[in-house]
């Protein structure tokens, strides 16, 4: 999934027809350096990264621009079919990595500067979904990813008479459907805050623990209708939504940072990059009521994102040589210490300074060790060329469910509909 909220300094907030119109494209910088522009979604945390890299490359300005996660992929795409108005370097989030492998002619092949010497970084299935052609083609690096805890709240979990310590809590739940019983024994001690954010959010936890959800790894079919693990994953989180054991709040909204603000809810399924916008949202008198703990279903991923350089650029190997940089296991390690984003590459995650990351405003909670853990059970699994079409289709279902406008099998029903109207 993605990240929410928009950086700070040399922000470029634009929409797509901005970005066409070329701000913050490529050139000569100050004193005839080679300007490169790297833009991302959310917060990557590259900013401290820019200047050490402009520290260490005199010859070259960095220059981000940030926008929203829609704004964001929209606005990629056009910029790619009109050839002009992409950064130098681009972020792509995974969902929208099948579609844009069918444009790997539009990135630069990265291969050509000896990106395929690196390939040993990454996990297997996070680097071929940044290779194309057979991987005889890398279009991208990548960068973070969402394996998944659960972050709770103690004094909710207290007051409703459940164990606090974190390793009892994630006894309480091996399986999805364990933690729909332990919503139900919440609701009958806590009238004034329910279980979860949302449907939405163990729904995703649930689809993407398995291996294919909305389309065959085979062929790329729809099987949304037919795949068990679809159906699974929509009738715990609908039965879960249909009690009202959820706050109904859709995550990164601001609804959602208020309901965080006011204890609205104990539970939420959480990447590493999460934690920080709980903190902002929770604010001070939040610190030390979270915790974090092991997600039910041993692991998961939500999100993840990568690194790629369109080829209409006109510094290709500038830019490739700042993608390289920012997707190393140093600035890697630097980025989770410093804002907790976890990276992808195993030798990373499981180096010491990662595993012994703390954070006292969850309880002191061992979040080092607890993300590497759950990355080394991450189960990869297919995102087809239109999942990001149809999967919001399912979401906004789950929602009706919430609302008391439909019960799950119509909610259901009307998905299945939706998703085969969407893709003809």
């Amino acid at each position: 999934m993605q990240r929410a909220g928009v950086g700070r300094a040399l922000v470029c907030l634009v929409a797509a027809a901005l970005v066409a119109a070329g701000c913050g494209t490529s050139g000569a910088g100050g004193g005839g350096r080679v300007r490169l522009t790297v833009a991302t979604f959310g917060e990557f945390g590259y900013e401290p990264l820019f200047e050490e890299y402009e520290r260490a490359h005199p010859e070259v300005d960095v220059v981000g621009r940030v926008t929203d996660f829609d704004t964001h992929h929209r606005g990629l795409i056009t910029a790619l079919a009109t050839g002009r108005g992409a950064a130098d370097v681009v972020a792509v989030e995974e969902q929208y990595m099948p579609r844009l492998r069918r444009s790997a002619r539009r990135f630069a092949d990265l291969a050509a500067f000896g990106a395929d010497r690196l390939r040993e970084r990454w996990p297997r299935w996070k680097w071929e979904q940044g290779v194309a052609d057979g991987g005889r083609v890398v279009f991208a690096l990548g960068t973070d990813m969402g394996s998944l805890a659960m972050c709770y709240r103690r004094d909710l979990f207290e007051r409703a008479g459940l164990p606090t310590d974190r390793d009892r809590v994630a006894a309480l739940w091996p399986t999805w459907e364990a933690y729909a019983e332990v919503a139900d024994r919440f609701a009958e001690r806590v009238a004034d805050a329910r279980f979860a954010d949302s449907a939405g959010t163990v729904y995703t936890a649930v689809l993407n623990q398995a291996e294919e959800n909305y389309f065959a790894k085979a062929d790329d079919s729809f099987i949304g209708d037919t795949n068990p693990n679809v159906r699974r994953a929509f009738g715990i989180a609908g039965a879960i939504a249909a009690k009202g054991r959820t706050a109904k709040v859709t995550t990164f909204t601001p609804e959602w940072n208020v309901a965080i603000n006011r204890g609205a809810f104990a539970t939420v399924t959480c990447p590493a990059w999460m934690l920080a916008q709980i903190r902002e949202a929770g604010g001070a008198a939040g610190a030390g009521r979270w915790d974090v703990t092991a997600v039910p279903g041993g692991g998961g991923n939500w999100g993840g994102s990568y690194l790629a350089v369109p080829a209409q650029g006109a510094h290709q190997r500038e830019a490739y040589r700042l993608a390289e940089w920012l997707t190393a296991p140093e600035q890697q390690e630097e980025l989770f210490v410093r804002s907790g984003i976890l990276p992808s590459e195993p030798e990373v995650y499981r180096d010491p300074v990662v595993l012994g990351h703390t954070d006292p405003y969850f309880g002191g909670a061992p979040v080092g060790a607890l993300f590497a853990a759950s990355s080394d059970r991450v189960r990869p699994n297919h995102r087809g060329i239109r999942d990001a079409d149809v999967r919001p289709v399912f979401g906004r279902a789950l929602g009706r469910v919430e609302d008391g406008a439909q019960d799950v099998a119509q909610a259901w029903e009307q998905a299945v509909r939706e998703a085969h109207d969407l893709i003809g």
